[in-house]
């Protein structure tokens, strides 16, 4: 598959203040990687993206490495020359015009590890992402963020997230509502009730599991605040690729992959887990899914989001849970351009 991204630069890397006071930890940073549209190409807007669990900044930029699983070569790109950047959400948004920002959490990637990373919470988080993304907002708008952008005093920003990601950026817009409109891929408000122990499996009210994940994910990861969870143990075909995916982009989704973040990835697994913070959402909302993706049945997701007037729904066909790894990202990648731009008419 060719790629429109393949003139998108690299990114520059920024390790931002989180604007948080940790118990042992001195000044923690948070690693975003900022893609920039070509020089030719006006930027539209900040894509503010948030990666699934058990995933890093990198999910958003993934490009197959030289050799694929068990040492064999990925077929060269076409020419001999350029990697393969299909794959890549942020170079092809970029290459639309978007400034991209892929964002790696606290204790994750690139990011500041706290030594208890029982303190990485959602509302931590939450916190957290306000700061570095006003951080960042003010630098993209006076200026100073890369060399490669002026100063954009008008640029709106649009929340991005994958799974886990999108129960963060939910809970960004809940709580200081940064973004003019969100894109939220491979999640849905019904959690994952099959995964969900007795606790937690038919909890009534979400909001009634908060004080208990703590506790719960304590339990559920063997006290690890950093487990790491392996696709093949997690009994999911889906889960990070399958038949359909295509093997150079499963090859290219191990840099991604980083340890889980126990008490979030809890929350995301719990019956209606964020609905009340989806219900507030008035921002129009891309709602992307894999007809074979793990949120349920998909035409029921648009109900969670109850306090918008502009939802969109996109069914990707024959496309697991990652789907970047398949082939109808091309579509998505289109189609989130082409939603964008409609917003703006």
């Amino acid at each position: 598959m060719t790629s429109e991204a393949e003139g998108v630069a690299a990114p520059l890397t920024l390790r931002l203040d989180a604007g948080a006071s940790l118990p042992g930890e001195r000044a923690p940073r948070i690693a975003v990687d900022l893609f920039a549209p070509p020089p030719d190409v006006p930027p539209r807007a900040l894509l503010w993206c948030l990666p699934g669990g058990n995933m890093n900044r990198r999910y958003f930029d993934l490009i197959p490495p030289a050799k694929a699983g068990g040492g064999d070569l990925l077929p060269p790109a076409e020419g001999g020359g350029p990697p393969d950047t299909s794959f890549s959400f942020a170079r092809a948004m970029a290459a639309q015009g978007f400034v991209v920002a892929a964002v790696d959490y606290l204790g994750l990637g690139d990011s500041s590890k706290p030594d208890d990373g029982w303190l990485c919470t959602p509302d931590t988080l939450t916190a957290i992402h306000r700061h570095v993304h006003e951080t960042l907002m003010a630098k993209l708008r006076d200026g100073s963020a890369h060399p490669r952008l002026g100063a954009l005093p008008d640029l709106a920003s649009i929340g991005v997230g994958h799974s886990m990601g999108a129960m963060m950026t939910i809970l960004q817009q809940h709580a200081h509502a940064p973004h003019a409109a969100v894109v939220l891929l491979g999640f849905s408000t019904r959690g994952l009730p099959e995964y969900a122990p007795p606790p937690l499996k038919d909890i009534g009210d979400p909001l009634a599991a908060r004080p208990l994940l703590l506790d719960i994910a304590r339990k559920m990861y063997g006290g690890q605040a950093y487990p790491v969870i392996h696709a093949a143990r997690a009994g999911n075909s889906e889960l990070f690729g399958s038949s359909k995916a295509e093997p150079a982009g499963v090859a290219a989704l191990k840099a991604a992959t980083d340890c889980l973040l126990p008490i979030p990835a809890t929350l995301s697994i719990v019956p209606g887990n964020v609905a009340p913070e989806a219900a507030s959402i008035a921002v129009p909302v891309f709602l992307g899914v894999g007809a074979r993706d793990m949120v349920g049945p998909a035409h029921q997701v648009p109900a969670a989001f109850s306090g918008s007037s502009d939802i969109t729904l996109l069914v990707l066909p024959e496309t697991g849970h990652s789907h970047f790894l398949f082939p109808a990202r091309a579509q998505l990648f289109r189609r989130v351009g082409a939603w964008q731009a409609a917003l703006r008419a």
